[in-house]
């Protein structure tokens, strides 16, 4: 489940990104700051006083980035592009933009929005083609890659268009999961958006799963629940980085912002607490298990797994 911005907004938007094209003093506030409400849910302007992700690497293994954007570029560091085989890993879909920049976009710097992560660096693997889809072979291929090459976290957002249900068929990717955790590195995942109460890995698998909560703290109705400690976060009208030319996402307008919503979006968030996690000198095991134990869920609905997780919490557990 996606949905678009209203032209309205987007009008808005291109007005704010003209009246701040100064956009590398990095002392101005981002003007769509505002309408970022996950920021505020989870904590996380609150948490950057004692971390922002500083070396720190996410890979956003999905489908690409756009590698100019405004509030993306200095972010990303090298990635690689399994659809065409080459190093160039741009996006065609829009879907990997969005996620990029809910991770790790410029924060602070007078153009468009914040990054849940303002000092971690955006690595982009592409393993979807425009229409975002892809093999089971290349996403296995792109999370060994990033693992190989210096990532971090992986955030791996497959939620959409029932692209999680065919990938988790006979537990593809918890080797591929492990592979990763052997080598140091956090993987976070989206529940997937079907609505369903499902199991999404294997028991086992060193994975934190993410749910989507909406902007009242409930669970997103779109969203996958009854996964093992999984735990939730903002996965409703979330804005943030959209190709600035024409893609899937971005067929009318090509402002470079927009509001999507799914469990792809929520996952992203809960990669970007990770990387504050990894700053304070974390290991996976350690960076999991802090999320978890910090999340909130008071009314214990179980739709919402652990709960909403908690940045401030989660990074003062550790200062």
């Amino acid at each position: 489940m996606r949905t678009r911005t209203p032209l309205a907004f987007c009008l808005a938007a291109v007005l704010l990104l003209t009246a701040t094209a100064c956009g590398d003093d990095d002392s101005k506030p981002d003007p769509m700051r505002d309408d970022q409400w996950a920021l505020d849910a989870l904590h996380l302007p609150d948490a950057w006083s004692t971390s922002k992700g500083d070396d720190t690497v996410i890979a956003v293994v999905d489908t690409g980035a756009d590698l100019d954007h405004p509030d993306l570029k200095g972010r990303l560091v090298d990635g690689h592009d399994f659809v065409d085989n080459d190093d160039e890993p741009k996006d065609l879909n829009g879907h990997g933009t969005h996620v990029s920049g809910i991770a790790a976009a410029h924060t602070d710097n007078g153009v468009g929005i914040a990054g849940g992560a303002p000092g971690a660096k955006i690595m982009p693997v592409r393993v979807l083609g425009a229409d975002g889809s892809g093999s089971n072979d290349n996403i296995i291929k792109g999370i060994k890659w990033a693992s190989d090459h210096g990532a971090d976290v992986i955030n791996l957002s497959l939620g959409e268009s029932g692209l999680m249900a065919k990938l988790l068929k006979g537990g593809i990717l918890n080797a591929a999961i492990k592979y990763a955790y052997g080598k140091g590195v956090t993987v976070v995942a989206a529940a997937g958006n079907d609505g369903d109460d499902v199991q999404t890995y294997k028991v086992g698998t060193p994975v934190l799963v993410v749910g989507a909560s909406d902007t009242n703290g409930a669970p997103a109705s779109f969203s996958n629940f009854g996964v093992d400690d999984a735990v939730s976060a903002p996965g409703v009208d979330i804005l943030s980085t959209l190709p600035t030319y024409r893609t899937k996402e971005t067929l009318k307008d090509t402002s470079g912002y927009g509001k999507l919503s799914g469990t792809s979006m929520a996952s992203p968030y809960v990669a970007a607490v990770a990387a504050l996690l990894h700053q304070q000198g974390l290991k996976p095991d350690e960076i999991m298990s802090t999320i978890r134990s910090t999340a909130k869920n008071p009314k214990n609905v179980s739709k919402l797994g652990l709960g909403i997780v908690d940045a401030e919490a989660a990074v003062k557990k550790h200062k």
